[in-house]
């Protein structure tokens, strides 16, 4: 049977606000607070909000066969705490219908998975504690920040415990290969891929309201006619995408959501179904392994990781940030902490893009890509001078062997972890069998009596 898996992602900007080299030393505060309220406010009314309610009303609805799954970052469930916390309610209701998924990512939607591998787990394992404390569930699926991933990166996925990722079908990869089939990463076999089908993906959440589009308007019944006419060993498709695709991208006079609404009454007719990403790497076995050598992603053309560090300016500020991971990984510092979640984030690294058709994407308050450089090191520059303030004392020679020792730590008692919920099933399984053991000689006593 046909399945379609739905995600949604959650992520919104904590964005910087101007901040001078003479403020280096005397300013340690960041962010521009009026624009990140007014920015969640008005994506939040606008989309937010209105899709949130619209899923609810399809779960409820179809009771048992809608379903979808999303993810937060730790930086957008912070802003949403502070002004708009109705829409984690919302959440959380969308959540207890049981038709609902929590997608696993690093905290800060940053970059830490292509060159600090210890800054990654330390994320990922920070997000997955949040919403636990939050919605009452711990995420088994993990989809990383802008869908990138690799052969390396799964590894440390699978290793930190998740039973599958979601990640991009992106052509130069998968060659002749479809993306509606589960894989499985070539470094961790046991690792279930599920790849973007970034056509049918991006026909809602980018063309929809796209008069010049040859195929508009879309209707639920033609989206799903093309769905049911694929090859019939196509079986998964994978439709992922921003909620404020709900809403901003597609705005609510274009009737999005009601081509939503549509959706699960026009699957049943063809035999289509619904299932989260952890039903599908339960249910579904994988056809064989993807080789992913270079990082891939869901954004341009290229589907690479040039967005972000595509040009020395990203590269260095990249590399400048990462230089004080190790130091901040091991202090007890809040703000510091925390000042490190919002500076990893993409949408800074995004900024200083220089890639040909760039010149007119959104860059928040610079006016240029090195505007956004020269402001980002600005803050870097305070943020360092902070961290050795901190540990002035502290080489890197000397912290090497402290995360070396967290680290290992940190993976024995995963070991052991695994360890002990393999003799918790093993010991059910023998007292089952002890149970049928008892039970069988109870019916055999009785035959013998009776007789």
């Amino acid at each position: 049977m046909k399945t379609i898996c739905l995600y949604f992602e959650i992520h919104q900007n904590i964005h910087l606000k101007r901040y001078r080299f003479f403020d280096i030393g005397s300013d340690h505060y960041y962010y521009d607070d009026y624009e990140n309220e007014r920015s969640i406010v008005e994506t939040t009314n606008n989309s937010y909000v209105p899709a949130l309610n619209t899923l609810i009303e399809m779960a409820n609805d179809n009771k048992g066969f809608f379903k979808c799954a999303v993810s937060l970052s730790g930086c957008s469930i912070e802003l949403l705490e502070i002004h708009a916390p109705h829409v984690i309610g919302l959440l959380k209701k969308l959540i207890d219908t049981g038709c609902c998924e929590v997608v696993a990512e690093p905290y800060s939607h940053g970059l830490a998975s292509l060159g600090n591998e210890s800054a990654f787990r330390d994320e990922v394992k920070h997000l997955c504690e949040k919403v636990e404390g939050l919605f009452g569930v711990r995420p088994t699926i993990f989809r990383n920040s802008c869908s990138i991933y690799s052969d390396e990166i799964g590894r440390f996925v699978y290793e930190m415990g998740f039973k599958g990722m979601l990640t991009e079908g992106a052509k130069h990869v998968l060659g002749w290969k479809s993306p509606h089939f589960v894989y499985n990463c070539v470094t961790a076999p046991s690792l279930k891929l599920l790849l973007r089908d970034n056509r049918l993906s991006e026909d809602i959440s980018f063309r929809f309201n796209d008069y010049g589009w040859l195929e508009y308007p879309l209707m639920a019944d033609k989206y799903m006619d093309w769905i049911s006419q694929t090859p019939e060993e196509e079986q998964l498709f994978n439709l992922f995408m921003e909620l404020c695709a709900l809403g901003v991208f597609q705005p609510l006079s274009s009737n999005i959501l009601e081509f939503f609404k549509a959706m699960p009454a026009e699957a049943k007719k063809r035999g289509i179904k619904f299932a989260t990403p952890s039903e599908v790497c339960k249910k579904m076995k994988s056809v064989g392994p993807i080789h992913v050598a270079d990082p891939i992603s869901w954004v341009d053309e290229e589907r690479d990781v040039s967005p972000w560090l595509g040009n020395i300016m990203q590269q260095e500020a990249y590399k400048k940030l990462y230089s004080v991971a190790d130091r901040v990984l091991v202090c007890n510092d809040r703000r510091l902490k925390q000042d490190w979640d919002y500076l990893q984030a993409t949408n800074n690294f995004r900024f200083m893009s220089t890639k040909p058709g760039s010149e007119n994407a959104y860059r928040g308050i610079y006016n240029t890509p090195y505007d956004a450089f020269t402001n980002y090191m600005n803050i870097l520059g305070d943020y360092i001078t902070r961290v050795n303030n901190l540990y002035p004392d502290l080489e890197n020679e000397e912290i090497s062997p402290l995360m070396m020792t967290i680290r290992n730590q940190e993976d024995e008692l995963n070991r052991k972890d695994r360890e002990i919920a393999h003799l918790q099933k093993t010991l059910e399984l023998l007292k089952g069998k002890k149970k049928d053991s008892k039970s069988e000689e109870k019916k055999s006593t009785k035959r013998v009596r009776s007789k």
